[in-house]
């Protein structure tokens, strides 16, 4: 038996007892910490009927394969792994979707949440007065002083953010530890985000004051084992997250991250086609095609590496990738630089010309990196 799950009471089956509340938990590298966490709900609900559902995103350490095993000993723990997608926000919307209880909570696998408070939580939404409950970090008795001054400041920094720009009104809507009814739930989920960190946030702005919200305070404690699955990419997530919301969903997380990369893929081929045309004298077409190459090349590695990271591609997958990615945008760039040069032929202003050509491509590769270069397998 694995050592991971070594310790662990094999329980009968429950299958007689329908759960209250089913607790999500996304996981990536957690193999140290999710038995930890069983036994820490095992003990928070003694005499609460309840499941835990783990969603793993294939994580390298073989989490999968420890929480199979507490699986195999008792039914009341399930595990969804993910092949070919990643992120927090798409790991709890499936898990709550797969849940069967009426309540879902979703806590992190890290034990920085204190799962004693899930009784306290669950108390309030079957009283019926609450359709959300958020462990808050920024209440009276509440509190975060285990970050670091960093990230702390982005922490409040964002928070500030979606307060004032999203209308939030709770005080955490940064926090990752709450508990919802699962019916409400799924009436925003069509909704929501895969992508990001932020799935709290994303729910109450897209409920727009339409949930009935509870704040309770909690301590956020210290990991124990591992380290945060939070990046530099983050702040760029959660802008995305901020500016979708403000359109009211109109344009999609990914569609805006992609937009910013297509941004500095033009100040890429504007400067590439400046180089090479106004300095190195090289004739405008080929310096609009040199352009377009190296601006494609760029767009191709920050899209992989930020708006389709939940796809990430990855070694030899990284070169087949950028091929592909040549092969689908050879039409664009046929397109690219046949517009670019028609409009450079008839008012002979270079930047103006690349500037359309460019955005001719940008329409081209967007449609065909969906389809082709990240699509899910």
């Amino acid at each position: 038996m694995n050592e991971a799950v070594q310790g662990v009471t094999e329980n009968p089956p429950q299958s007689a007892v329908a759960p209250q509340i089913s607790v999500i938990v996304p996981t990536f590298n957690e193999r140290d910490n999710v038995t930890t966490l069983y036994r820490r709900l095992e003990a928070t609900f003694a005499g609460i009927a309840w499941e835990v559902v783990f969603v793993d995103d294939n994580s390298p350490d073989g989490t999968w394969d420890v929480v199979r095993s507490l699986a195999r000993m008792d039914t009341r723990v399930r595990c969804i792994r993910r092949i070919g997608r990643r992120g927090l926000s798409g790991a709890c919307i499936e898990g709550i979707l797969a849940a069967s209880a009426p309540y879902a909570a979703v806590i992190d696998a890290d034990l920085q949440h204190d799962e004693t408070q899930l009784p306290k939580m669950l108390a309030l939404l079957q009283g019926g007065e609450f359709d959300l409950v958020v462990g808050s970090r920024y209440i009276e008795g509440g509190s975060a002083d285990s970050f670091n001054k960093q990230r702390a400041g982005a922490s409040q920094l964002a928070t500030e953010v979606a307060k004032r720009v999203l209308q939030v009104k709770i005080a955490d809507p940064m926090s990752g530890f709450f508990m919802i009814r699962r019916d409400r739930f799924e009436a925003l989920a069509p909704q929501l985000s895969t992508q990001g960190f932020k799935i709290l946030l994303d729910i109450v702005a897209t409920a727009r004051g339409q949930l009935r919200v509870k704040e309770i305070p909690f301590t956020f404690g210290t990991r124990l084992h591992g380290e945060s699955k939070l990046d530099s990419m983050v702040a760029l997530d959660f802008l995305g997250l901020v500016l979708a919301k403000l359109t009211h969903d109109v344009v999609s997380l990914r569609f805006l991250l992609f937009a910013m990369v297509g941004t500095i893929g033009l100040v890429v081929h504007l400067t590439t086609l400046f180089v090479a045309h106004e300095v190195l004298n090289v004739p405008f077409a080929e310096a609009q095609a040199a352009g377009a190459l190296v601006a494609m090349t760029s767009n191709f590695v920050l899209n992989n590496f930020l708006t389709y990271r939940d796809q990430r591609l990855k070694g030899l997958a990284i070169l087949r990738g950028l091929l592909l990615f040549y092969l689908v945008c050879g039409v664009g760039l046929v397109a690219n630089v046949g517009v670019a040069f028609s409009v450079y032929d008839q008012e002979w202003n270079w930047w103006v010309a690349g500037a359309a050509g460019a955005l001719m491509g940008v329409v081209w590769n967007y449609a065909m990196s969906g389809l082709f270069v990240w699509r899910k397998r």
